[in-house]
C-alpha cells in the first residue's frame, strides 16, 4: 500500500468515528442514537480488520470507494445502515429459461458499491 493509500485509509477511519461521535438519530431518541452510534463503529472495526492484509491497489480502491459511497448514503438518508437492493426473483434473467446459478451470477454484478462487504443479497 502506497503512503497516500495508506493515509487516505486513515482518513476514512478517522472519518467515520469523528461521524459516529456526533451521529443524531432521526428518530431523536437517545437509545437509538446510542444504538446507531454503536452500529456505526462496530461496522467501521469488522470491515477494516477484515480488510487490513489487503495489497491488491484495486481491491483497495474497491473498498474505499465503498465506504466513502456509505458514508455518503448515511449522511444523505440519516441511516447508517446500508441501504438494500430490490430486485424481484428471477428479474434478471430472459424469458429463455436461464438457470438459477446465472440468476445468481447476475444479482452478485448488479450489486451496488456500497453493499459490496455484505455477502447475502436482500
Amino acid at each position: 500500500m502506497t503512503t497516500a493509500t495508506r493515509q487516505e485509509v486513515l482518513g476514512l477511519y478517522r472519518r467515520i468515528f469523528r461521524l459516529a461521535r456526533q451521529w443524531q438519530a432521526a428518530s431523536g431518541r437517545v437509545e437509538d442514537t446510542a444504538g446507531e452510534q454503536q452500529y456505526i463503529r462496530h461496522e467501521a472495526r469488522t470491515l477494516f480488520r477484515k480488510n487490513k492484509n489487503l495489497t491488491d491497489t484495486d481491491q483497495i480502491k474497491q473498498c474505499i470507494d465503498e465506504c466513502t459511497a456509505r458514508i455518503e448514503i448515511g449522511l444523505h438518508y440519516q441511516i447508517p445502515y446500508p441501504r438494500p437492493i430490490h430486485l424481484p426473483p428471477m428479474g434478471l434473467t430472459s424469458l429463455r429459461g436461464r438457470g438459477l446459478r446465472s440468476q445468481e451470477k447476475l444479482r452478485k454484478l448488479s450489486k451496488p458499491v456500497y453493499l459490496k462487504s455484505h455477502d447475502e443479497v436482500s
